[in-house]
């Protein structure tokens, strides 16, 4: 799992914004516009993100269509310690590191 979150957030386009995903649905579960208005992005780059989130194991989601929540995978659960560590790491402007 650290490899591909190494990969997910450090080392792929839009991976902060991944980071911030995974970081708000550790807290609570959202659905893609909750998450829309939480980040100020476009719908369909949530929606993205959360596709490549889903396909990697990091989230898992529940319902269908605009309702759909998602949540951290148990294995994410599990590793979000890893993913802690690559957080720290990478070079992420303070006023978002800090959400």
């Amino acid at each position: 799992m650290k490899q591909i979150l190494w990969w997910l957030i450090a080392g792929s386009r839009g991976g902060v914004n991944r980071a911030r995903i995974i970081l708000a649905l550790n807290k609570r579960p959202y659905n893609a516009n909750q998450l829309t208005q939480l980040f100020g992005l476009d719908y369909k780059t949530i929606r993205h993100h959360l596709d490549v989130l889903r396909k990697h194991q990091i989230t898992r989601s529940v319902g269908e269509g605009y309702g759909t929540m998602y949540y951290l995978s148990e294995p994410m659960k599990t590793s979000f310690e890893d993913f802690m560590e690559i957080w720290r790491q990478i070079d992420v402007p303070d006023e978002i590191r800090e959400e």
